[in-house]
């Protein structure tokens, strides 16, 4: 089992950037592959970025291609996602997940068996 912790949201100009980090605890941490989703209000929650569990290798969602960088540090236990040229679009609450069993590029959260409690980014105009 993996818990899941988020941090690094906040509020930010249009431009700007932000580093969200994932702690996690368990020790299979290493085993899982770990990804990053947000939720917009009256949206349905959608992938962002996802990456493999020795970190070798990264899948996004061809709107954060350029702008979002996933990594992972499995000695620490954290998963981070630079974010930068935040745009408004980019508003939501931010979770990551950890996936045992499927591929980085399932992009459905149903595969994904844990989840942390999120964080608010907000991009302003």
């Amino acid at each position: 089992q993996v818990q899941l912790v988020e941090s690094g949201g906040g509020l930010v100009q249009a431009g700007g950037s932000l580093r969200l980090s994932c702690a996690a605890a368990g020790r299979t941490f290493n085993m899982y592959s770990m990804g990053w989703f947000r939720q917009a209000p009256g949206k349905e929650r959608e992938f962002v970025a996802a990456i493999n569990w020795g970190g070798g290798t990264a899948y996004y969602t061809d709107s954060v291609k350029g702008r979002f960088t996933i990594s992972r540090d499995n000695a620490k236990k954290t998963v981070d996602l630079q974010m930068n040229s935040l745009k408004p679009e980019d508003t939501a609450v931010y979770y990551c997940a950890a996936n045992l069993r499927y591929s980085i590029y399932f992009r459905s959260p149903d595969r994904y068996d844990y989840w942390g409690q999120g964080t608010q980014v907000t991009v302003s105009s």
